[in-house]
């Protein structure tokens, strides 16, 4: 984005005019004014009630910087705007969220999964701009937070407020694996993915996470499902966002592969174990290569007229210096 001008030596004539106006006003003030002074003959000369010398000053500065702005209108400001277009469609993707309380277990390098699957999430989304990012969570349910859009700013302020046990403290897989179905399913892009980040167990919910997995392949959907998480005690910290009390102490991991890699089976996808944030990470660099998708771009311009702006103010700089012409300096002198 940047402002330019269609006639820009315009904005040079206007400044010549005013850097010339003010000693021009000044020759021809001292060659064609008279002083005839006003009183008695030898008694105390007439004085304005005021000094108005600077204020005076400021009313010649507002018409010159009104005539200066004319100058700048005629000079044909406009706002440039740019953006990317994308000149065809990318992948469909909904990453289905696990932020159950033990997502906020501190294993990965220092952080907690949930902290590192959130970064890992905005980071794989903002390298891929043409495809469109959507956001389910799970929890005790689980919800559609964001739909699949190009929109990052959307999606990744709803990333940033998501929260440890928004949605309860089970977690509901088969839920969250039937609502991206369900919302992938009219889906008319090239690729269609859905991306299941958890570190536990199915335990809440009316649908069996193999189920909702099975549907995905008939909706021509792939899945990816990455279990993160160490085995072990993990300490874990986070606050109640019910309660808004602090809770921390220590959380015995018992991680099982085998229950998420049967759900990968089911829905003919693929099962990424993260025990650690590097990982984690690398899981992700799979998904990438394994999801690639080819974007076609242009660049769109986009032009608006600043004209407008500069006349009103100079109409009313100059109405301004008019008014206080007439009454304030006529009531004075």
């Amino acid at each position: 984005m940047h402002i330019s001008f269609e006639h820009p030596f315009l904005i040079v004539v206007g400044l010549m005019v005013i850097i010339l106006s003010v000693p021009l006003a000044h020759f021809f003030k001292d060659a064609l004014t008279l002083v005839v002074p006003l009183g008695p003959p030898g008694g105390i000369p007439f004085k304005p009630p005021y000094n108005l010398d600077i204020f005076i000053k400021i009313v010649h500065a507002l018409e010159l910087l009104g005539i200066f702005l004319l100058f700048v209108a005629a000079a044909g400001p406009l706002f440039i705007s740019t953006e990317t277009v994308w000149l065809n469609r990318g992948a469909d993707i909904l990453f289905v969220v696990d932020v159950s309380p033990s997502m906020a277990a501190l294993d990965m390098e220092g952080a907690s999964r949930f902290d590192t699957a959130r970064k890992l999430v905005h980071d794989f989304a903002a390298n891929r701009p043409s495809d469109a990012i959507g956001l389910v969570a799970v929890g005790n349910d689980a919800a559609l937070l964001v739909p699949p859009t190009v929109d990052r700013a959307s999606l990744f302020f709803r990333l940033e407020s998501l929260a440890i046990a928004e949605l309860g403290d089970g977690t509901a897989l088969g839920i969250g694996l039937g609502v991206a179905a369900f919302h992938i399913r009219n889906s008319t892009a090239p690729r269609k993915v859905v991306v299941l980040i958890t570190d536990g167990e199915n335990n809440a919910g009316s649908i069996h996470p193999e189920t909702a997995a099975a549907l995905l392949p008939e909706l021509g959907a792939s899945l990816w499902v990455i279990g993160v998480g160490s085995d072990g005690e993990v300490p874990i910290n986070y606050v109640d966002p019910l309660t808004k009390m602090r809770r921390f102490g220590t959380f015995d991991s018992r991680f099982d592969p085998e229950s998420l890699k049967a759900i990968a089976a089911k829905g003919n996808g693929v099962y990424i174990r993260a025990p650690s944030a590097d990982a984690f990470a690398r899981g992700f660099s799979r998904i990438d290569q394994g999801e690639m998708t080819i974007g076609r771009s242009g660049t769109l311009t986009r032009t608006r007229s600043l004209a407008e702006p500069f006349i009103i103010t100079t109409l009313i700089l100059l109405i301004a210096v008019r008014v206080i012409r007439r009454v304030i300096l006529r009531a004075f002198l």
